[in-house]
Formats: C-alpha cells, sequence, structure tokens
C-alpha cells in the first residue's frame, strides 16, 4: 500500500474550510503512515510547531501507561481499585474494580474534581471519599469525562511513586519519541500553546431534532467555561488526566503509530493486542443506546456501521482505535490501511450538530488516503 496524494489534498482542503469560513481561528492536521508523518499543515493562526488543548485525547496516554504497569506485572485490572487507593472505597465504592473504570462502567460519571482539590493529592483522596455511585458498577456505561481518570492518576502514583503525568512521559511518550504532554509546568514549558475561542453559536431545537432526535442534549460537566479553563497555566500544569495534555496533531498521529508498531517496546505485546483490539464492553449508552465498543481506555470503530457515531468517520475498518477530543480533536489509527489521524482546532465550536459532522467528515477523508 501507498499514500494516494490526491485523496490527501482532498482531506487537507476539507480541514481548512472552516479557517477559510471564519469560522475557526486555526486548525493543526497530520496523516502519519508506516512510522512517519506523510502529511503536516497548520491553517489559520498557528504552525504546525503549536501546540493544543486535546481534552479527552488525553485518556489514551494515561491508559497507555496503565498498560505498561499491566506488563510490568504491577496493576491488575481485575481487581478492586481500593486494593490500590484505599481511600476510594467509600458509599458502596469498594467494589468498583479498575477494568470497569477504564471502561466506563463504574457508575461514578459526574463525580465532581476541580481546581483547588486537583491541584494536590490530598485533595483528589479527599474528592474521592466524599464520591457516590450513580448505579451499581458493571450494569451499565456512562461516559466518565474526568472521574475515572483521577483514579487512574492515583492508581499510577501509588504503584510507581511517581506523578501521573511523569509516568506518561517515562513510559509512554519518551519510549516513541514524543515530548512531555502532560503536566506541563507554568512558563516556558507552556510556550506554543494556543488559547482556546469558543466559537459559533448553540444548534436550535429543530437541528437537534434532526440529527439526535432531542430538543436538548443533557448537561455535562463539558461545557464551555470548563474548556476555557485549560487556558490558564496553573491548569495547564496540573496533567489533568482526562483531559489536560497538550500536544500537536502531528504527535497524535505518531502516537498512534507507535501504538501500531510498538515503537519503542514500551508495551508487552500480548497487552497491546488486546487494548488495542478486544472490545470488553458492549454494553449500550444509558442515555443514547449506542454500543460502548470499548476495549481497556480506547473505543474502537466496530463493524456494525455505526463507526461515524463514535468518532471515526465512514470510510474506517471495524479494528480502528483511538480516542477524540471535545471540541472537534481527532486521534485515530486503522490497522487495516496503517494510517493515524491527528486533527486539532483551539476553536471550541458550540454548535453541538456541525462540529460532529466535520469530525465524521475528516475521519472519512482521511482514512482512504492509503492506495
Amino acid at each position: 500500500m501507498g499514500i494516494d496524494r490526491a485523496k490527501v489534498d482532498a482531506l487537507l482542503a476539507r480541514a481548512k474550510r472552516e479557517v477559510d469560513d471564519g469560522l475557526l481561528p486555526s486548525v493543526q492536521i497530520a496523516l502519519a503512515y508506516r512510522g512517519e508523518v506523510v502529511a503536516s499543515e497548520a491553517y489559520g493562526d498557528a504552525t504546525v510547531d503549536s501546540r493544543y488543548a486535546v481534552f479527552s485525547c488525553t485518556k489514551a496516554f494515561v491508559a497507555a501507561a496503565v498498560w505498561a504497569l499491566i506488563g510490568d506485572g504491577t496493576v491488575d485490572v481485575s481487581r478492586p481499585v481500593v486494593d490500590y487507593v484505599p481511600e476510594f472505597g467509600t458509599n458502596g465504592k469498594e467494589v468498583v474494580t479498575l477494568e470497569q473504570v477504564m471502561l466506563h462502567t463504574a457508575g461514578f460519571p459526574h463525580a465532581p474534581l476541580g481546581p483547588p482539590n486537583w491541584a494536590t493529592v490530598e485533595g483528589r483522596l479527599a474528592a474521592f471519599a466524599k464520591w457516590r455511585l450513580s448505579w451499581a458498577p458493571g450494569s451499565t456505561w456512562e461516559y466518565h469525562a474526568t472521574s475515572a481518570h483521577w483514579v487512574l492518576a492515583e492508581v499510577i502514583r501509588r504503584v510507581t511513586g511517581r506523578d501521573h503525568g511523569d509516568v506518561v512521559a517515562e513510559r509512554v511518550t519518551g519510549p516513541i519519541g514524543l515530548p512531555r504532554v502532560l503536566g506541563l509546568p507554568a512558563g516556558p514549558a507552556q510556550d506554543g500553546i494556543l488559547d482556546v475561542v469558543a466559537v459559533g453559536e448553540r444548534a436550535s431545537a429543530d437541528e437537534l431534532r434532526a440529527a439526535f432526535g432531542v430538543d436538548e442534549l443533557p448537561t455535562t460537566e463539558v461545557t464551555p467555561e470548563a474548556i476555557l479553563g485549560f487556558n490558564r497555566p496553573e491548569a495547564r500544569a496540573v496533567g489533568v488526566p482526562g483531559g489536560g495534555a497538550f500536544l500537536r496533531a502531528a504527535d497524535l498521529a505518531l502516537f498512534y503509530q507507535g501504538l501500531l508498531h510498538n515503537h519503542g517496546s514500551a508495551w508487552r505485546p500480548d497487552v497491546l493486542a488486546d487494548a488495542t483490539g478486544t472490545v470488553r464492553n458492549t454494553l449500550p449508552e444509558r442515555l443514547t443506546g449506542l454500543p460502548a465498543n470499548r476495549s481497556l481506555g480506547l473505543v474502537l470503530a466496530g463493524g456494525d456501521g455505526r463507526s461515524a457515531e463514535r468518532g471515526f468517520g465512514r470510510t474506517v475498518s471495524p479494528r480502528a482505535f483511538g480516542h477524540n477530543g471535545a471540541g472537534g480533536q481527532l486521534a485515530w489509527a486503522d490497522p487495516a490501511t496503517g494510517l493515524s489521524l491527528g486533527y486539532c482546532t483551539n476553536g471550541y465550536d458550540l454548535h453541538e450538530v456541525r462540529q460532529p459532522r466535520r469530525g465524521s467528515a475528516i475521519g472519512s477523508l482521511a482514512a482512504v488516503c492509503a492506495t
């Protein structure tokens, strides 16, 4: 297989469109193949070296650190979280397993943890002790936007004695030749990060009904205020494990090449194969009914015709895996073609219909660039 340059050109043109139309302040896109970036462009107020908040794309990096620890034999996902973090075992949570946390079936999707408590271990543990279950662990699934990965971060700290941001740098990004992406201290380490800007207007009830069958979407913790909060240097320094990484589109694409090829031998092969290819959660989402199709930390496209709803577009293979981020950040790889995609923007589009449609269009064009 090779790269079809005409199709790459079509992909880049689509990525550039919203910048040309004045909707997005900047976009960065990268396509990688056989371990190398084969296309990398920036449009608008950015260069290819600008860095972006990638929000929930961060989750794959934290999960990858857990995979490394599974390979070491220091983490067993079948065990209860309290075996690693005893302070977590309050209000019925002592039955929650680490696997359930990684599959978003743990039962505490809306457990709060924000500033200033998120900045200290003591503050995080105090929050854990207050958290309560919304439903029985393992009975259904609902996206844990930030709560689950705070637990993973503490498990990482307990078994390594190191901050989770340090472990991600040492066990994940470092071995595959990428810079530190999580927990960037204020000052020069944050140079080149673009501020997020809210753009567009909310979708109308008619638009929401046509796209999703409802007049309004449920309120979650992923609000414009929370998203714009990552413009603060102190928030960037925390290393929020569910959404606080900062990097380039090329870094995203190369990270997923690392998962395709195990660059740097960062993971035990059987653990990596399981994490990128074994669906452990097929439960229907409790609000939308969409089957999860989640592995141990990633989303898989699946062969049920609903890959676009999972953020991959319509032309990837069922084996494609990845994890996108709020505001339209895209990050995935397709083992069938060897392609991986990274797409970033600092325009947080408030239109709940336009943003996922853009991602689907870009993903669909990216997936066919190998011939």
